[in-house]
């Protein structure tokens, strides 16, 4: 069986269903595909947004809590509390929200489809769906499918350098209205967060697997140590985890007529993890894009897309990258133990955003 649409759209995360909606809204014929029986599950994040998302958690059941600030704990025990804010969502609930908006604009939702093939020649992609495979015949494809994007692959494109991660989801004995960041050379080439939610709280940590490949000895380590402060509760009610790419944006995010959006266009911030905002903002220029390149201007709408998120996010994208790379060097050594080595590796610090070090 063969389809044709304007706009293919690999996975419905928020990247996936903001370029959906934003294509379908300007008059384009879309099918967005995603493996999940269910959008948005499992859940893989700590569910943060920052406000200028939160005209995407307006939908019931989105909305948790309000985030007021950070708290940033380095190797000595030092707190830095920083202005943070913030909403705290069901990430599942957020997803599902953005994929409604994306049918309500037009757009068709296929789901518990895999994407077997890319015929980038021919602007066919082969997809195993329940009802059988179906051929999708595109005039632009948006790869939105994530840090070990298949799409890539297709591509014969380069895999993003990732950390894992792991999280469970405890009770929070009393509430808590800030994001807690631990920096430790306990967790090399990432950090381990409290992240509150109501009565509940998200805690987890994420690790660079070429320094240290365990995650759950030192994330029960912490669960302890927040148990016998009275912090929060034994049980744990949700175990999770995934990769999260940290090496910056790819070489190109525009591939002839495929589009590189959220964690597979290496969009997510390399010190922080964090990556709906720039997500949702890269699916929605992808959207407009699509809508450039079908309405005629095929080569500038592709080449803009390209500058325009360049223009947005490389340059904290860079730094962050240089900070990874300072980091990397002393991890396992004694300097990871110092506070002043993760003063300049976290974005509370004024450290941070001070010039590179000498290589």
């Amino acid at each position: 069986m063969t389809r044709t649409a304007d706009v293919l759209v690999i996975g419905l995360g928020p990247a996936g269903s903001a370029a959906a909606a934003a294509a379908a809204a300007r008059g384009l014929s879309v099918i967005a595909i995603d493996r999940k029986k269910i959008i948005g599950e499992p859940v893989q994040c700590a569910e943060f947004i920052p406000l200028p998302l939160a005209r995407h958690a307006q939908s019931a059941g989105v909305l948790l809590q309000r985030i007021a600030g950070m708290n940033s704990v380095l190797p000595s025990g030092a707190v830095t509390a920083s202005p943070f804010p913030g909403l705290m969502v069901d990430r599942a609930a957020f997803d599902r929200a953005l994929a409604c908006e994306a049918q309500q604009a037009g757009a068709e939702l296929m789901l518990e489809s895999v994407l077997h093939g890319v015929e980038r020649q021919a602007g066919v992609a082969r997809v195993a769906t329940p009802a059988g495979n179906v051929s999708i015949r595109y005039r632009v494809m948006v790869a939105a499918d994530g840090p070990h994007s298949g799409v890539a692959r297709e591509l014969g494109l380069k895999p993003l350098a990732c950390v894992n991660t792991r999280q469970y989801t405890v009770a929070l004995t009393h509430p808590h209205h800030a994001t807690d960041i631990w920096l430790s050379s306990d967790y090399p080439g990432g950090y381990a967060w409290l992240f509150p939610k109501g009565a509940q709280a998200n805690l987890g940590l994420g690790i660079d697997p070429r320094f240290e490949r365990g995650l759950k000895t030192p994330l029960d380590a912490l669960h302890r140590q927040l148990v016998a402060a009275g912090r929060v509760g034994t049980e744990i009610f949700y175990r999770t985890g995934g990769a999260i790419p940290v090496g910056g944006p790819r070489e190109r995010l525009a591939v002839g007529n495929v589009l590189f959006v959220g964690d597979a266009a290496g969009l997510t911030h390399p010190i922080t993890g964090a990556g709906i905002a720039a997500a949702v903002i890269s699916g929605e220029r992808a959207g407009q894009a699509a809508a450039g390149h079908v309405g005629g201007h095929a080569a500038a709408a592709l080449r803009e897309f390209e500058d325009d998120l360049r223009d947005q996010f490389e340059a904290t994208l860079t730094r962050a990258v240089t900070r990874r790379n300072e980091l990397n060097r002393y991890w396992h050594t004694a300097a990871a133990r110092q506070d002043a080595l993760h003063r300049r590796g976290w974005i509370a610090f004024p450290e941070y955003f001070a010039e590179p070090e000498a290589a």
